[in-house]
């Protein structure tokens, strides 16, 4: 295949992605005008479902300003060949292939980080802030940016350039000795997470003794899964949102409370909450989840591995020579068709590992106080109550709140 059939079907899968999800969006946004379901009447009182229909409008028309800027950008780009352009201003300065590679890298994702940051300032100081959300301060903001750059310079450049002599030894059989490699990285970020990463942007302090704490205690150890490692993370630092997770493995899973989600629920529903995690764990979701996404990261290391050294696709983008790094960028859109498909799959295990969480926390607990903590956090976090199916379909690791406690009313 030449390079302009190759360079048409990089834009036309550019195109097909923004109509594909730009109409999911349309129907979800159309979707939430739609009477609310009997079995969700009362979570909203007339003024506040006003609220949460302009809450999401305004998110929606800025998710389509926001998208069309990118995609017009990025066809542009595809269209003038510019990623060919600064390949070979960088080749000026480093003709060395491998190094050139971390140069067109870097640029990248800074040029594309410093696009986004009038949008994040957009959505965090302007929508977030007239909804009552946003807690973020100027400075948090700032320092959040600079560490996130610091890290990605850090930890991303030495991912980077382990691929990169990886690809110079080994040529097409990389992709293995880069798959071993990024699963042990996987594995560690899932386990020291909380310890190493959050602490970066986070306050994670022990939940402190009192009834709270003996209640989540006298749970677990009802259920035979003993956790000592309860934290509550600052996340009113930067928004009201409320949320709750589980990281790590064996000894060193560690359960993280929100301080938002403390503040807003009852005991009951705190208990409930850490119920339904303590499903996903044993039904051993968050084992069969780790196993997935190796095999995914395999599967698309090896589709890489065979056009990574293409000159096709590097002439395609307007490279002049064969670019390791041209190719790596094209890969990222060739591959998004596949990745949508995965995406759906994925989505569909998560979903029923979600229900399966359900109902082991109602089994365990009490299904009324889950219930109700999750009608809490929709209408705390204003959300929609009638997405619409296909949109869920698509994009949706949990269900509905419809169908999660219609489930949850059908458990005896």
């Amino acid at each position: 295949m030449n390079s302009d059939n190759i360079l048409y079907i990089i834009i036309g899968i550019t195109v097909f992605d923004f109509v594909f999800n730009k109409t999911l969006g349309i129907l979800n946004n159309r979707s939430r005008k739609k009477p609310i379901p009997a079995s969700l009447q009362g979570i909203y009182d007339q003024e506040k479902y006003q609220e949460s229909q302009h809450y999401q409008t305004a998110v929606f028309n800025f998710s389509i300003v926001s998208s069309t800027f990118s995609f017009i950008v990025m066809l542009a780009l595809l269209w003038f060949g510019v990623f060919g352009w600064i390949d070979g201003l960088i080749r000026n300065i480093a003709p060395v292939e491998y190094v050139a590679s971390l140069y067109f890298f870097g640029i990248v994702y800074f040029a594309s980080d410093l696009m986004s940051i009038p949008f994040d300032l957009y959505g965090t100081f302007v929508i977030e802030e007239k909804f009552g959300f946003n807690k973020t301060t100027a400075r948090t903001f700032i320092l959040d940016k600079i560490k996130g750059w610091m890290l990605t310079i850090v930890v991303g450049g030495i991912i980077a350039t382990i691929f990169i002599l990886l690809v110079a030894f080994f040529t097409q059989t990389f992709w293995i000795y880069f798959w071993l490699i990024a699963s042990v990285l996987m594995v560690f970020i899932n386990m020291f997470y909380t310890s190493l990463i959050i602490p970066l942007f986070n306050k994670l302090t022990p939940l402190a003794d009192g009834s709270l704490k003996n209640a989540i205690t006298a749970y677990s150890q009802s259920v035979n899964f003993p956790i000592n490692n309860i934290f509550v993370i600052d996340g009113s630092k930067r928004s009201s949102k409320a949320n709750a997770f589980f990281s790590g493995l064996g000894k060193k899973k560690k359960v993280v409370l929100y301080d938002t989600l403390i503040n807003n629920h009852s005991e009951e529903e705190l208990v409930a909450v850490l119920a339904h995690e303590v499903g996903h764990y044993k039904k051993k979701h968050i084992i069969w989840s780790m196993i997935l996404s190796l095999l995914q990261v395999g599967f698309m290391l090896w589709v890489l591995s065979q056009m990574i050294f293409s000159s096709e696709i590097s002439w395609a983008l307007g490279a002049n020579s064969t670019s390791i790094h041209i190719n790596v960028l094209a890969f990222g859109i060739l591959f998004s068709p596949i990745s949508t498909v995965i995406g759906i799959l994925m989505n569909l295990l998560s979903r029923k590992n979600e229900y399966e969480a359900d109902e082991y926390a109602v089994k365990t607990y009490d299904k009324q106080p889950l219930i109700a903590a999750l009608k809490k956090l929709t209408s705390d976090n204003l959300g929609n109550l009638t997405p619409h199916p296909a949109y869920v379909f698509v994009n949706y690791s949990h269900p509905s709140l419809q169908q999660r406690i219609e489930k949850m009313e059908g458990i005896d």
